[in-house]
């Protein structure tokens, strides 16, 4: 299953303006708490635009999920077996990171696999990883994780635990792409 389709992008926006109407948010208070403009909004609400992983990263914090729990949302009902070929991948389109939600959906861990491409980054708000334990597992190559002021340069093996939620830059430093494994487990 991929999200980079016509109708993973129809999923994602039905997706994302529910939940903001769920949350009683008028697409004016998103932008105000997200940052986002408000016809940014529309845009991706109506599936015309196919919003980078940084943006979902701004908008997922005012509307109380994170990443995993909005992909979640979007691939639909709950299956205890997530067959590599039923896996969700996204592409951001900025920068070209994929990402698989490799656990099977609404468990209380989720595995997430990422592959970012030579010279890229993708930064996040601190507002997504507020309800969230998080860990990165670095499978191959080379990532720098900034974690607020604090670097973390991740070689194949290394394994880091996040500490209190703070704005983060993934950073693939090398030639090659990373692959490594987020895991989130829902804070009691």
């Amino acid at each position: 299953m991929t999200f980079d389709d016509d109708h993973g992008t129809a999923r994602l926006a039905a997706t994302l303006h529910g939940v903001r109407e769920n949350r009683g948010l008028s697409a004016n208070a998103l932008a105000d708490l997200s940052g986002v403009s408000r016809a940014m909004i529309g845009k991706i609400e109506r599936g015309e635009a196919q919003p980078t992983a940084a943006l979902l990263g701004r908008l997922i914090g005012p509307l109380g999920l994170t990443m995993s729990e909005l992909f979640t949302r979007v691939e639909g009902p709950r299956n205890r077996l997530a067959r590599r070929a039923d896996q969700p991948l996204w592409t951001d389109p900025e920068t070209g990171y994929q990402r698989r939600a490799v656990s099977p959906p609404d468990g209380h861990l989720q595995l997430v696999e990422v592959e970012l491409p030579p010279g890229r980054s993708v930064s996040y708000p601190p507002d997504p990883f507020v309800r969230t334990h998080h860990q990165i597992w670095v499978l191959e190559g080379r990532l720098r994780f900034r974690e607020g002021d604090v670097d973390h340069d991740l070689s194949a093996g290394d394994c880091l635990e996040l500490g209190s939620p703070q704005a983060c830059t993934y950073t693939n430093p090398g030639e090659a792409p990373v692959r490594y494994l987020v895991a989130l487990a829902k804070k009691a």
